[in-house]
């Protein structure tokens, strides 16, 4: 039976991935011959909003499907562009030209296209940014959400062992049986670790917040973060508590209510680095900054940081860093050598942003 569409493309992060995201999958391999994957947030540490790594994910949605739609199946890890939504589109675009030339194989024909997904909330508005593509609308199934889900995994306090509480969620039809059973199979083997360091970083976030649950109104953060330039290194800090815990970090923290942005980030970047520069000099090596405030930048709620780049004369030599305050230690790096991976919050494109890298 001839399909609708050659190609189906179905983006999203999948965090986990769940009976909802099941129930789109099975609609693509009905009306398109493949059905294309974009695994979001891709290329970032391990969080508790971002628990499992793209081939984890990739390896989920392979126990959900048969041997045959396996094959029909194509997944490419998408990687997030905060504060850059044209090049984040721009990698979209070229993620699935590149895919189709590759798996499109008859001649002389132009092969058919379609984005297929729901719209559950704001986060589905990229369903509006292909209009080159058709588009396939699916219902929402069961109203099933991933952050409850992780939330319910994560928490220490909704049962007495993580593998009760993959059971119930699959009784409750929130994740497929081969969701189920690899969850299960992940937090026994040489990921529980992992899974551990996990839950306790949740319980550490759900602490925070607790201690603003009598505000009257969601509070807003204000925190300072120095992009400090030197001779093509950044000059960055190893976290040494939660959140991101051994994950590196621009210098900075959390703006005083007795100082101006500018001040408050001088002194937080010489508190956790002792950067040997003197204080006219930082201030007088302020180029410019930016306000960065992505809704979900933070897991300790609602943090909007302004970040000052600062680009101090080149010099052959490095000026000396030591670890102080919250960091475990401060370090010069190579801007060719910043890996995503190791990058806690949106520290890395708040980089890229300020040093023009998009």
């Amino acid at each position: 039976m001839n399909k609708k569409f050659d190609f189906l493309i179905f983006i999203g992060r999948f965090q986990p991935f769940h009976s909802g995201h099941l129930k789109v999958v099975e609609k693509a391999m009905l009306q398109s011959e493949k059905v294309i994957m974009l695994i979001g947030s891709a290329h970032q540490p391990r969080s508790i909003r971002n628990p499992w790594l793209f081939l984890e994910r990739d390896e989920m949605i392979r126990s959900c499907l048969s041997e045959s739609e396996s094959k029909r199946l194509i997944s490419a890890p998408l990687m997030d562009v905060t504060y850059n939504d044209e090049l984040w589109v721009k990698n979209v675009q070229s993620t699935i030209n590149g895919l189709i030339t590759a798996h499109f194989a008859t001649p002389h024909k132009h092969p058919k296209v379609g984005l297929i997904g729901h719209s559950k909330d704001h986060t589905s508005y990229y369903l509006n940014l292909f209009p080159q593509w058709g588009s396939v609308a699916v219902e929402d199934y069961k109203n099933i959400n991933a952050t409850p889900i992780r939330n319910h995994l994560l928490s220490t306090e909704t049962a007495t062992d993580h593998s009760s509480k993959i059971r119930q969620l699959h009784s409750e039809d929130m994740i497929p049986l081969g969701v189920s059973n690899y969850l299960s199979q992940f937090v026994k083997t040489t990921q529980q670790e992992t899974f551990n360091q996990l839950c306790a970083e949740f319980e550490f976030i759900k602490k925070y917040k607790s201690g603003w649950e009598t505000a009257p109104y969601q509070p807003t953060f204000v925190t300072v973060d120095a992009v400090v330039i030197q001779s093509g290194h950044i000059l960055l800090v190893e976290r040494k508590a939660r959140p991101g815990k051994g994950l590196f970090a621009l210098p900075g923290g959390f703006l005083d209510g007795s100082e101006k942005l500018k001040d408050a980030c001088i002194r937080e970047l010489r508190e956790e680095t002792k950067l040997k520069v003197p204080l006219a000099v930082l201030y007088g090596s302020i180029k410019h900054n930016d306000v960065f405030d992505d809704p979900y930048r933070s897991m300790r709620g609602r943090t909007i940081t302004h970040a000052f780049y600062i680009e101090l004369k080149p010099n052959h030599e490095l000026p000396k860093v030591k670890g102080g305050d919250d960091a475990r230690r401060a370090f010069w790096l190579p801007l060719s050598d910043l890996n995503p991976e190791q990058m806690f919050e949106d520290h890395y494109f708040i980089i890229q942003k300020m040093i023009g890298g998009y």
